[in-house]
């Protein structure tokens, strides 16, 4: 078997015994990505050279892959175990552009400090940064400088977005694991489209320090794995409290790994019965369906529960996520550093030209419309009457917390979508993440884990969320599911 392939809880196991060492793991992931992505396109190059040319697609074919082994104590518990990271989480000296034109050749003087805390860890960067929507605007990742990611299991289909390179390369084995960020299902959607789990933690649970902001009250960083125990180890590895993050909690991490029992006897599930409505597949909701029936079987008590707010997830989310990424990205002028237009008359003519030609379509839309919502005489009628509701949203979850210990939902009403079949319609686009949003607007912790497959053989992803803080619930239902059957065992053949 390819070392490749395994779970990084498997490898470690072997590194332990001394059966194979760091060299071995390398090679296999070299010899995969020289194999498969330039079918899967789930990396981009960032060698420091700015290729992009007119239509924004360049690609560098991995004749050589850097391994950042030399910045890490292997005598940590992750032994030296390499990691992807999404484009957007920074890395001294290797270059972090969003998959924008506009950060071009940009290298931080600084890591994130998911990557500081890796490296403590005994893990290593791997030299390749994951594919991505363009500053994580996107649920296709389609809109990337570096032209779209394919999606393992059906390369005319998409990956899911925005962290859709992270969830491919591990749903190809071009990664034994990887980092994402979820602003509104992210990492959920995309691990869901391509078969794998992932994890949007607690909003404060993993420092946002050094990722690049799209809307930084929703924000967060979490893993992309091949099964949950992984996702537990990794949770160890990045959560903690940060001081250079004003929204990090300041609070001991649990040891997640405790939680993989297996038993969920008595554990109390809501199904939300806003989920389950019009516009949901018929494939999805009968497996979905056959998911729930599992758990019960396991031991867990499950009863339907309302979130009557869910309505209005995807236009709250939608102003209050363009606000903030408005606000973030009025940073990129072009002056101090990334890509820089033509020299114009004077400064202002300048900015123009720089954010016109560097921003790509989906960008542009979003700033403007979270410009427009902040504008004077629309704050009242837009922004704060979306927080307003934002606010009724995250009550209905600490309400029906009271009743039960975690929900499980889809993670999207559908599988894996066309590449190309909702890029001339962003409000079809948009609508995709109607199931992931309300855990970011509410800050709770959510992951998708695969729960079964449609007669086209596309992924289905089962969304189990709890209330804040409570990542060792999801860990342990979440654990127990998975063990029950072999979903995640299934890979993509390429």
């Amino acid at each position: 078997m390819e070392l490749c392939t395994l779970t990084a809880h498997e490898l470690l196991e072997k590194i332990n015994k001394k059966e194979i060492s760091f060299a071995d793991i390398l090679r296999s992931l070299q010899d995969r990505i020289k194999q498969v992505d330039p079918k899967v396109k789930a990396y981009v190059r960032v060698d420091g050279r700015n290729e992009n040319n007119e239509n924004g697609s360049c690609r560098d074919r991995f004749e050589t892959c850097p391994y950042k082994g030399e910045q890490t104590s292997q005598s940590g518990f992750l032994k030296g175990l390499p990691i992807s990271l999404k484009d957007n989480i920074c890395t001294e000296g290797l270059n972090t552009e969003c998959c924008s034109r506009i950060l071009a050749g940009f290298k931080p003087p600084y890591d994130a400090t998911v990557v500081k805390k890796l490296k403590e860890a005994g893990g290593a960067i791997f030299g390749l940064k994951t594919n991505m929507d363009e500053f994580a605007f996107g649920s296709s990742c389609e809109n990337s400088a570096f032209g779209p990611t394919c999606n393992p299991w059906d390369i005319e289909r998409v990956p899911g977005g925005s962290s859709g390179g992270s969830a491919a390369a591990v749903a190809a084995d071009e990664a034994i694991w990887a980092l994402g960020s979820d602003t509104g299902g992210s990492i959920r959607q995309p691990a869901s489209f391509c078969g794998v789990v992932g994890l949007k933690p607690t909003y404060g649970r993993v420092s946002r320090f050094g990722l690049i902001a799209f809307a930084s009250s929703l924000d967060q960083i979490g893993p992309f794995t091949k099964d949950v125990a992984d996702s537990a180890l990794l949770m160890k590895a990045i959560a903690g409290h940060d001081p250079s993050d004003s929204t990090s909690l300041d609070a001991p991490v649990p040891d997640y790994t405790a939680s993989l029992t297996g038993d969920i006897k008595g554990l109390k599930i809501g199904v939300p019965k806003e989920y389950f409505s019009q516009g949901l597949d018929a494939e999805v909701k009968a497996i979905i369906d056959a998911a729930a029936d599992k758990l019960r079987n396991l031991g867990a008590i499950l009863t339907e529960v309302s979130l009557p707010h869910t309505e209005y997830a995807v236009p709250v989310y939608y102003i209050v996520a363009t606000a903030e990424a408005s606000s973030n990205l009025a940073r990129f002028d072009g002056v101090q550093y990334g890509f820089r237009g033509l020299e114009g008359r004077n400064l202002i003519d300048m900015y123009m030209r720089t954010r016109g030609e560097a921003f790509g379509q989906e960008a542009k839309r979003r700033i403007l419309l979270g410009t427009f919502v902040l504008s004077h005489g629309y704050y009242d009628a837009y922004y704060l009457r979306a927080q307003k509701v934002r606010t009724l949203i995250k009550k209905d979850f600490d309400d029906v917390f009271k009743q039960v210990d975690c929900l499980i939902t889809p993670v999207s009403p559908t599988p894996a979508f066309k590449l190309g079949e909702r890029v001339e319609d962003p409000l079809k686009m948009y609508l995709s993440d109607i199931c992931t949003i309300s855990a970011n607007l509410a800050g709770v912790p959510a992951i998708s884990l695969p729960c079964g497959f449609t007669k086209d053989g596309l992924p289905v992803g089962l969304q189990i969320m709890a209330r804040p803080f409570a990542e060792e619930t999801i860990f342990r239902a979440a654990h127990a599911y998975e063990q029950s059957t072999d979903w995640h065992k299934r890979r993509a053949k390429l």
